[in-house]
């Protein structure tokens, strides 16, 4: 039987480069892509402005050569009240405003927005093309809005002025490209496809699986399934809870783990799902943990795991996916988006059908009884190993690097 190792080639190493200047906004958030693309694109001969906030910064930000950090979001109070809030966002802007009227680089890649939407997708656009700036933009989500069902006539507008003002759109799949070209009339040479790397910020030492799941209070024969990520409506978890019960009727031994922040403005929606669990969560059969895990505690929790499973009803890409894939974690996950593109059936996990409890139910058991669950113990490491040749951050740095060459010699957009 073939293994993901056999179908692993090789990277291609990358002569040196002449040195580029660019600034990466990263909008203060997402300090695992916004770390792996600043540390990628510095090998990659590319010096840069990493403008960022207290929640990206870490000790490499100040130590990894042709890096420069600024910090532009002021200090963040525990408890803020609304005036604060305001004028900490109201400083940003000017702070930000200030940077790009001195700002050396030519190119500002923005990684996301920084607050205010309208602000960032028509006024701040337009500013860094007075300044004469090229501007990349990753679209993590091409219309997030759509995706939560709150999409209107004034986000499209908008959405498509700032895809519009940019010089060139990196996006994460076939799918969001063609949306792209379709919904917002971007041109194909202007789009560029680039695999969702490896979340390589979170620290993974030494711990095993078996000590993980002492430290969680877990026994080691448990069947332990994770949810991990932000708990919103769109990520399909009462139908995982339809499906566990189901599961657990026939076979006490699971264990499902939910662990995840709940936003504002989410409450109604975890109401539901309390109830939905039921005595499965008075007889801790269902662990639901609802905060804001730190970086240093997911491992904890990726290694307990026996499988994430993702039943999110709707997605274009996931980035939990590949946070699992560089624990060694299999996924099991419903078929929408790019998961099938990124799941290799019985390799890296399994496929369910959306919103349809019963069929999850059926995969979570065909995975539990699967070769792949059975020798977790080495095929976690074939995981690992498939994860950082099919979505490392030297290919994404590599097409991002060719990218900023490009938009320097040809016309703005």
């Amino acid at each position: 039987m073939s293994t993901l190792a056999e179908n692993i080639t090789p990277p291609i190493r990358i002569a040196p480069r002449a040195l580029l200047d660019a600034a990466l906004l990263t909008g203060g958030c997402d300090r695992p892509y916004a770390y792996g693309l600043a540390i990628a694109l510095t090998s990659q001969n590319v010096h840069l402005d990493v403008i960022g906030s207290d929640i990206v910064d870490s000790p490499e930000m100040h130590t990894t050569p042709n890096l420069t950090f600024f910090n532009l979001w002021p200090a963040q109070q525990r408890n803020p009240t609304m005036a604060f809030r305001l004028l900490r966002t109201l400083r940003h802007y000017a702070l930000l405003v200030k940077y790009a009227a001195v700002a050396e680089p030519r190119i500002f890649h923005i990684l996301w927005n920084s607050k205010v939407e309208f602000i960032d997708r028509t006024l701040l656009m337009l500013y860094y093309k007075i300044l004469g700036k090229k501007i990349a933009l990753t679209a993590h989500n091409v219309n997030k809005a759509r995706r939560d069902e709150s999409d209107s006539f004034w986000n499209r507008f908008t959405l498509k002025i700032q895809y519009q003002f940019a010089d060139h759109i990196f996006v994460h799949t076939r799918k969001m490209k063609d949306e792209l070209l379709t919904e917002f009339g971007v041109r194909d040479q202007r789009v560029t496809v680039i695999r969702h790397p490896i979340n390589n910020a979170f620290p993974d030492t030494k711990l095993t699986p078996a000590e993980a799941k002492c430290q969680l209070g877990l026994r080691q024969t448990e069947k332990v399934l994770l949810f991990f990520g932000k708990i919103k409506p769109y990520k399909g978890i009462e139908h995982l809870l339809t499906a566990f019960r189901k599961v657990v009727a026939d076979d006490p031994g699971y264990k499902l783990l939910i662990v995840g922040e709940v936003q504002k403005g989410n409450e109604p929606y975890l109401e539901e799902l309390r109830e939905r669990a039921g005595l499965e969560l008075q007889n801790r059969r269902i662990v639901l943990e609802t905060r804001f895990v730190p970086d240093e505690e997911a491992e904890i929790y990726l290694k307990a795991a026996d499988v994430l499973v993702l039943p999110y009803n709707e997605i274009f890409q996931s980035g939990v996916l590949f946070l699992a894939y560089s624990f060694g974690l299999p996924v099991v996950a419903t078929d929408v988006g790019s998961f099938r593109e990124e799941i290799v059936e019985g390799k890296t996990g399994y496929l369910c059908r959306p919103s349809d409890p019963d069929d999850l139910a059926s995969v979570i058991r065909s995975y539990f009884a699967s070769e792949l669950y059975l020798q977790l113990s080495t095929r976690r490491q074939e995981i690992k190993d498939y994860a950082k040749i099919h979505h490392s951050w030297d290919a994404v740095a590599e097409l991002t690097r060719n990218a900023y060459d490009g938009m320097l010699t040809r016309p703005s957009a």
